[in-house]
């Protein structure tokens, strides 16, 4: 149970403890249709394991924010945020082709291997993860309509969840369509919108709030912080993608360079570089077979033009103009510091 006081350790143990025993319920029912589906029921387990549970921690601080009580029915519906993100991270890092996350072989990779003595077994791992991902988005719509909340609770909160998925399809698919073009900051900022900032602080606060009851004039506020402090997020996540310890990380460092994202990161750095710094950029970006030499030489040619710093003050800024609106919202202080401390831990961090 969370009380006024803000404890992130023990509200990430109740929500761990929610989505561990909610998910292998499911998945239990899962494998008993088959043996076979085993492999499978694993991974579904395996992706919601690790987490800061910052979307649920939103979710959670938007519905206390608006006035309402310590919930254990509330814990599971905010503990269904991290099913979403459960289901974008497999889809992402098959879309990505990404080899590891949190430090361990990502789905398709593990399913890959599990397979590895049937034909196709690359294609069948591929297809299953694309499953996986979606098992994980429907369970997200279970928890949170079996969390124990009145129905009219639920209800006033239902049309985000289209908002939320939409939204988030959208941002995926723009990082798709811009991947391998040339970079531009006004693109990179919206794909962060879309793919990371809406559902990871604002629509999680604002569906909170709904669940709440919370006023249009609250839920202005929610959105004013939710949206700059999501792209703070976003923003620290491609500082740490390229320049982060992937020990820390449990992400390559080489993944976006060779997939050349339209990370906020390299539209900056695009930006402010000149001619012969552009060539040396388009021989490197989007090269499969880049090695850490190519890697460092990319690293060299941002570090030079100063674009990491520059990243560093949009975070700066972001966060500030996230907390500075908490300060105009009529909200309790507990629920201003918490929500604070969020705007800290979320963008100050290593991994």
């Amino acid at each position: 149970m969370v009380s006024e006081h803000w404890d992130p350790a023990a509200f990430r143990a109740h929500v761990d403890e929610v989505l561990h025993h909610f998910v292998v319920h499911e998945t239990d029912q899962l494998a008993a249709i088959d043996p076979a589906l085993a492999p499978i029921a694993r991974q579904v387990e395996q992706a919601v394991t690790d987490g800061k549970r910052l979307r649920a921690a939103f979710c959670y601080w938007g519905w206390r924010a608006a006035g309402q009580s310590n919930s254990d029915a509330l814990v599971r519906a905010a503990a269904s945020m991290e099913l979403v993100h459960a289901a974008a991270m497999v889809h992402d890092d098959l879309i990505d082709d990404s080899a590891m996350r949190h430090g361990r072989p990502t789905t398709h990779v593990a399913l890959r291997t599990a397979l590895r003595r049937r034909p196709r077994a690359e294609h069948a791992a591929r297809s299953l993860a694309m499953l996986v991902g979606d098992l994980l988005m429907s369970l997200a719509g279970q928890l949170f309509a079996t969390s124990g909340l009145p129905a009219a609770f639920l209800g006033r909160a239902r049309p985000l969840w289209a908002s939320l998925a939409r939204e988030l399809i959208a941002g995926e698919c723009l990082e798709i369509l811009h991947s391998g073009t040339t970079p531009d900051i006004t693109a990179s900022l919206k794909v962060i919108r879309y793919k990371t900032a809406k559902y990871t602080v604002e629509q999680p606060l604002l569906i909170g709030g709904a669940l709440a009851g919370a006023d249009e004039r609250l839920r202005e506020g929610y959105s004013a912080y939710g949206l700059p402090l999501g792209e703070a997020f976003q923003l620290r996540d491609d500082l740490l993608g390229l320049f982060g310890d992937p020990e820390h990380t449990g992400k390559a460092n080489l993944d976006d360079v060779r997939a050349h994202r339209p990370t906020a990161l390299l539209a900056e750095t695009w930006r402010i570089a000149g001619d012969g710094e552009r060539e040396q950029l388009r021989a490197l970006l989007g090269r499969r077979d880049l090695a850490h030499n190519g890697l460092e030489a990319v690293r060299a040619v941002m570090l030079r033009l100063k674009a990491p710093d520059r990243v560093e003050d949009m975070i700066t800024a972001r966060v500030q103009e996230a907390t500075d609106c908490l300060h105009e919202l009529d909200i309790p202080a507990h629920a201003t510091a918490a929500l604070t401390a969020l705007a800290q831990s979320a963008t100050a961090r290593h991994h």
